[in-house]
């Protein structure tokens, strides 16, 4: 904070904030509920990272994210993965062109050419061409034939898998579920919002979203989150956490001895914090707290906490792994 005043920080915080109620208020004409997931849709989209979001058919997956798209005026592309899709399918072929009586080969860009993504069932097909998007999520830049093409930003993936139908699918790499900011988990919706939506989908056409914001004013918030203020005290908070999910290391813990096979690593200590930033920018604050770290640790470290078959036998998954770590790890003195 002794790098930006005070009244510059509060203008900050509310440039933000504003911008997530213009975007939750026209969110709310097409989607309701799931507003956890919306916020951490929402986090990831102004910090520059990408989700994966989980959750069974007919909960508006897909239509969240075409409807951020509409808000956000962004292009948008739906990639459906299938088993015979081919990477090029994705980053795009060369093809002989023979306009004006000469051959020459000329690139045509694929679907990842968009400012947002739907990699639709991703886990549908087979590892080789799920990598075909590691490059663009981690470098936001696509090569292919030997050169190398630029992505517009902002650049926001958002891959969707469904855990029920597991039979002829492919899991996600640890290396590329380690590009997801988040995995979201998006779960049924109460009794009062399914009669909300029951009522609203079956009766006149509803009101469409507006758009509220371009992609400049996107860009410009992923830079005015990384000017909020983290003590050293809740950065160190968040690296024990993570460091506590590896076995074997400091922390040492008898639940992760016996049902962690692989912890996290270090892009999680950085979402942690990059994440408890814009969590505390969007509800007007210029500091991150021990709260805005608690709340992201599930979307962060489910799928980068890896398992084993003791887990598996005693029915203990990584969510259950990560609530632990939240009793386990002390927090800051200074935040208790």
């Amino acid at each position: 904070m002794d790098t930006i005043s005070e009244s510059t920080a509060t203008e900050l915080a509310e440039r933000v904030t504003r911008g997530r109620e213009q975007i939750l208020s026209e969110v709310r004409k097409v989607i309701v509920g799931q507003d956890e997931c919306i916020d951490q849709v929402l986090i990831a989209l102004f910090t520059g990272g990408h989700c994966l979001i989980t959750g069974v058919p007919g909960l508006a997956k897909t239509l969240l994210i075409k409807t951020i798209a509409e808000i956000l005026d962004l292009t948008f592309r739906r990639i459906q993965f299938t088993p015979d899709l081919m990477p090029a399918d994705i980053t795009g072929t060369e093809i002989l062109d023979e306009e004006g009586g000469h051959r020459a080969l000329r690139f045509v860009k694929g679907p990842v050419f968009a400012q947002i993504i739907l990699a639709d069932e991703i886990n549908r097909t087979p590892p080789k061409t799920q990598a075909a998007l590691l490059e663009a999520m981690q470098e936001y830049h696509v090569t292919a034939a030997g050169r190398t093409y630029q992505l517009d930003r902002p650049f926001f993936v958002l891959a969707t898998q469904n855990p029920i139908e597991l039979e002829g699918t492919y899991p996600l790499p640890e290396a590329q579920l380690d590009r997801f900011m988040f995995n979201i988990v998006m779960h049924y919706l109460s009794e009062d919002e399914e009669v909300q939506v029951v009522t609203e989908t079956t009766g006149a056409d509803r009101e469409r979203p507006a758009c509220v914001l371009r992609g400049d004013d996107i860009v410009e918030f992923q830079k005015l989150i990384r000017q909020v203020f983290v003590s050293e005290e809740i950065a160190r908070y968040a690296v024990r956490l993570v460091d506590a999910s590896r076995p074997g290391r400091g922390a040492n813990l008898e639940f992760v001895q016996r049902w962690v096979k692989w912890g996290a690593g270090l892009r999680a200590s950085q979402s942690l914090i990059l994440g408890g930033k814009a969590r505390a920018l969007m509800q007007g604050r210029f500091h991150v707290s021990v709260a805005d770290i608690a709340a992201l640790a599930p979307p962060i470290l489910r799928h980068r906490v890896i398992t084993n078959f003791y887990a598996e036998s005693e029915k203990v998954d990584s969510d259950k792994v990560v609530a632990q770590l939240l009793e386990a790890v002390p927090p800051p003195r200074s935040e208790m």
